[in-house]
């Protein structure tokens, strides 16, 4: 599936000053991430265009339109250049764009902005939020909260106790993101974003009570609009019959999107308290980012003190 964002909502994010009113802005679309800048193409040269991108002007083609053409010539290129139907031209550091520019900018009825900023900053910044807005995207049945800033969805089956799980979280310091229904995005191959659909934002369903505001109830500190996904914890039913891992040296995952997420699963019994168990897995994922591994430090000690002991009977 193909996402995409409009010009107006481009506009509105980025503060930009709209030069060709007259063109409906609502009805054209961005699909690609990417960004081109046009010195090339404002040259004559249209081989290998990237017509699909937005088109961001600086200081350098700013002045090379006007250094390099006669202004017939400049027409010439416009006209070629707005033919092949970009999402829109940007000019930044309030740069004012030629009155051809627009003309001809308006006779293919593609929009003509400016911006304020710098144009590395501005790049970058439109470059974060494309590629947010346009990312791949599933939904799941989970809970996504922020603990200790380490993302960690639950997962489980439905009643299981997700959001009962959330709330004692919320109540010990930490942040909701989104109850229920988590949505998804993979930003890049390394990062995944969830969030909640926005119908359901801030909203926790607990059975026997029903619909509970938490931004309300506990606070605009409490709750989050989206998040990094950094752990997954998958609650089920306590088994005798199952093996449940008691060490934990080597992770097991759980993959969305293409992108692979540490996961735990932990047995739910009556009495276990699972909001203290998931700031302990939240803790324990923080620490071996940082290169500590609890398991394996265990592991070594064993395995020392058993050539020690080898050791010392060797020498009797």
């Amino acid at each position: 599936m193909v996402y995409s964002v409009t010009v107006t909502q481009l506009i509105e994010k980025m503060d930009l000053k709209n030069h060709t009113p007259e063109i409906d802005t609502d009805k054209i679309l961005i699909q690609d991430p990417g960004m081109n800048r046009p010195a090339v193409q404002f040259g004559g040269f249209f081989e290998h265009f990237d017509a699909g991108r937005i088109q961001i002007c600086g200081n350098v083609e700013h002045a090379y339109v006007a250094a390099m053409h006669t202004e017939e010539e400049n027409k010439r290129i416009m006209d070629e250049f707005f033919s092949y139907k970009p999402p829109c031209l940007i000019f930044c550091r309030g740069l004012e764009p030629y009155p051809f520019i627009i003309e001809m900018a308006k006779k293919h009825g593609v929009p003509v902005l400016t911006s304020d900023a710098v144009t590395s900053a501005f790049v970058h910044e439109v470059d974060r939020w494309l590629h947010v807005e346009l990312a791949p995207r599933i939904s799941v049945h989970a809970v996504l909260v922020d603990v200790y800033g380490e993302g960690v969805l639950i997962m489980g089956e439905s009643g299981i106790g997700k959001s009962e799980a959330a709330l004692e979280l919320l109540k010990r310091g930490h942040r909701l993101v989104a109850d229920d229904v988590v949505e998804i995005k993979k930003v890049s191959d390394a990062t995944l974003v969830g969030r909640a659909p926005d119908i359901t934002r801030h909203f926790i369903e607990l059975r026997g009570i029903g619909i509970i505001d938490v931004k309300s109830l506990f606070g605009v500190e409490c709750v989050k609009i989206d998040q990094n996904i950094d752990l997954v914890i998958n609650l089920e039913e306590w088994s005798k019959d199952t093996e449940y891992d008691r060490l934990g040296l080597e992770d097991n995952y759980m993959e969305f999107l293409g992108n692979k997420v540490v996961s735990h699963n932990i047995p739910i019994r009556p009495g276990r308290n699972i909001a203290i168990i998931v700031e302990s897995a939240a803790v324990n994922h923080r620490q071996k980012k940082m290169g500590y591994n609890a398991a394996q430090e265990l592991y070594n000690r064993v395995t020392q003190n058993i050539m020690k002991g080898n050791g010392g009977g060797d020498k009797q």
